[in-house]
């Protein structure tokens, strides 16, 4: 795990402004919103899609960066998690440096840390954030367990019965959001953390047939995994409709978990929290994984 020294000014808050909240209405930025308003935080959801209780932030647009970021105190950073991410990371963050916010959290991933990356891009998005000026906190998540709800790629695979990826026998310590999202508004809202790189997981690794088979028990339904080589894999998205974009970037994470490359849990739960992080077993007790249409 990376970890950084805390700044001398870990220990300044602000109670003046709202906290913006990237990706609002996304897996995490919806959680996190809802702890903080929870709170009693002041938030600001931003997404592409402005509403009544919310604004409109578009990594695409920059005439919507200024809005949105005026007079909000701390940032959740949720990147483009397109081939210009970096570059808009590095200037919405000095543009909120501009307008005076005293923090930003970064969702970025344990995997960055993990691949090759000989050419430094990779890891961009967090040293935008670490050299934009106000306090910074990094967040590096294992493979969410929600993936198995919530991602369009995975979710309808594991309702059809059969969950098929290129991922061999390998384990992975999938992460309750709802860990990721607690340590996130501790990072927005509390002393402590400026500085700081968390690597956050689940407190041990599981394969995907663990996991299928926890799912298949909390649900009733019965439910396998079958591990499938890359090109079937390819094939296979290429038949739901999926762009080969995405297929591209899915398979080195797969193979990465084939080959146990994420298997080592990461501590950055008890070090924001100071409580352990939560066991799969607590995410599929209290998801209702294929609900019926009313």
């Amino acid at each position: 795990m990376t970890t950084n020294t805390p700044s001398s000014s870990s220990s300044r808050s602000s109670s003046v402004g709202p906290v913006l909240v990237l990706g609002g209405t996304g897996k995490t930025g919806r959680r996190i919103a809802a702890k903080l308003s929870a709170r009693g935080v002041g938030t600001r959801i931003a997404s592409r899609a402005p509403g009544r209780d919310r604004v409109r932030f578009d990594w695409s647009d920059r005439s919507s960066w200024d809005p949105a970021v005026t007079g909000a105190r701390a940032v959740y950073v949720v990147d483009s998690e397109g081939p210009t991410a970096a570059e808009e990371v590095r200037d919405f963050a000095a543009l909120a440096a501009g307008r005076g916010v005293e923090r930003l959290v970064l969702l970025s991933a344990r995997v960055w840390d993990e691949l090759p990356d000989p050419d430094g891009t990779l890891l961009a998005t967090e040293r935008a954030v670490q050299e934009a000026g106000p306090e910074w906190t990094v967040l590096r998540p294992a493979w969410f367990a929600q993936n198995f709800t919530e991602a369009p790629w995975l979710a309808p695979l594991l309702a059809g019965g059969e969950l098929r990826l290129p991922a061999g026998a390998g384990r992975e310590p999938f992460l309750d959001l709802e860990d990721l999202a607690d340590v996130a508004v501790a990072a927005l809202t509390e002393p402590g953390h400026a500085g700081r790189t968390y690597s956050l997981s689940g407190p041990r690794a599981i394969g995907f047939a663990d996991a299928v088979a926890e799912i298949s028990r909390a649900s009733g339904r019965t439910l396998t995994y079958r591990p499938v080589t890359e090109d079937e894999f390819r094939a296979e998205m290429a038949e739901r409709g999926f762009p080969a974009e995405l297929t591209e970037m899915l398979v080195p994470l797969y193979l990465h978990i084939g080959r146990d490359g994420s298997a080592e849990p990461g501590d950055g739960v008890r070090e924001a929290l100071g409580r352990e992080a939560g066991e799969f077993a607590r995410y599929t007790a209290r998801t209702e994984f294929f609900p019926q249409p009313h």
